[in-house]
C-alpha cells in the first residue's frame, strides 16, 4: 500500500505539472472504486489547477470550486503522460489538460478513491487526523503526552491516525528498529527520552524515503513511472529470518493487528530491558 513516502512522492511528481495549467476535461472509465467516483469530478470543464498539496496518505488537487480528493487504495498509482497513449485495463481516470498532458490514475485493486469537496474543512475524510509527522507539532512532548494512558502495543499505536498521520507499516517497523524498541511493549512504557529518539527516527526514516522516492515492493510507481528505491534501505520490513544487518541475528516476525511485525530481538529492547 503507498504510504506517506509514496503520496509524497506522487505529488512532487505531478505538482510541476498541475499548478497553473487548465484542466480542460475528466474521464471516468470505472467510477465503481472503494467508494464511487464523485459526480462533479466528471463534470469538471477547462478549470485552473491552483495548488497540489497532501494531507496523510490523501492527494489533494485545488480548483477554484473546489478540492479533488485522491486516495491511492492498495495498489493505486498516479502517472503524468505527456502524450496520448491508450488506455490498458486497470486505467480508470485521466485529467485531461489544455497543454496536451495526462494524469492517468491507475489501480488494479480498485481499492483507491475520487472524491469532490468544496471546502477541506467539511470533508469527513479529513476529519479526526492527527499531525503530520514531519511537522514541529509533532514532538517528543506530544508523544510522550499521548503515550502516558496507552496499553496499546506500540507499532499500531503509531500506526493511528489519530495520534499522527502516514506512519504505515514499513515505516513503523524501520522508525522501532532504529530506536532499539521492540514493537509489542505497551505505549505507556515509553520515557520521554525514547518519545525523543522515536520521533527522530520516525522523521529521518519518512524523509530519507521521500528523497528515495518512496518503497516499491509491488505495486508503488513514482509518477514518471520509475519504482521507489527506498527498499534497498530497509533494515527489518520483509527481512524475516534473514540476518539483521547490524549484529547477524535472526530478524523475528509477528502479527500484531493483522498486519506483520519484523524486529530484531538483539538490536532492539522489551520493556523489562531498558
Amino acid at each position: 500500500m503507498p504510504e506517506l513516502p509514496e503520496v509524497e512522492t506522487s505529488r512532487r511528481g505531478i505538482e510541476p505539472h498541475l499548478v497553473g495549467n487548465v484542466l480542460h476535461y475528466a474521464i471516468v472509465r470505472n467510477s465503481k472504486l472503494r467508494w464511487p467516483v464523485s459526480e462533479k469530478i466528471k463534470t469538471l470543464l477547462d478549470e485552473p489547477i491552483l495548488s497540489v498539496k497532501r494531507r496523510a496518505k490523501y492527494l489533494l488537487v485545488e480548483l477554484n470550486t473546489g478540492w479533488i480528493i485522491i486516495h491511492l487504495g492498495m495498489s493505486g498509482s498516479v502517472r503524468i503522460l505527456l502524450e496520448e497513449q491508450p488506455e490498458e485495463k486497470h486505467d480508470h481516470i485521466d485529467l485531461v489538460f489544455r497543454d496536451g498532458k495526462v494524469l492517468r490514475y491507475t489501480d488494479p485493486r480498485r481499492f483507491g478513491a475520487w472524491l469532490w469537496c468544496e471546502d477541506l474543512a467539511t470533508s469527513s475524510v479529513l476529519a479526526h487526523l492527527g499531525p503530520e509527522p514531519l511537522s514541529d507539532e509533532f514532538n517528543a512532548e506530544y508523544l510522550y503526552q499521548q503515550s502516558k494512558n496507552k496499553k496499546t502495543a506500540i507499532k499500531p499505536w503509531l500506526m493511528d491516525n489519530k495520534l499522527v498521520v502516514g506512519v504505515g507499516n514499513i515505516y513503523a517497523n524501520e522508525a522501532l528498529f532504529s530506536s532499539a524498541i521492540m514493537p509489542d511493549r505497551k505505549a505507556n512504557s515509553l520515557t520521554q527520552e525514547e518519545c525523543r529518539v522515536l520521533v527522530t527516527a520516525i522523521k529521518r526514516v519518512l524523509t530519507r524515503s521521500i528523497e528515495q522516492g518512496g518503497t516499491t515492493l509491488k505495486d508503488f510507481l513514482q509518477s514518471d513511472g520509475k519504482p521507489g528505491y527506498f527498499a534497498q534501505e530497509l533494515f527489518v520490513y520483509g527481512r524475516k529470518d534473514k540476518p539483521c544487518l547490524i549484529c547477524g541475528h535472526t530478524i523475528e516476525s509477528i502479527k500484531q493487528g493483522q498486519r506483520s511485525t519484523f524486529f530484531c530481538r538483539h538490536c532492539q529492547h522489551g520493556e523489562n530491558e531498558r
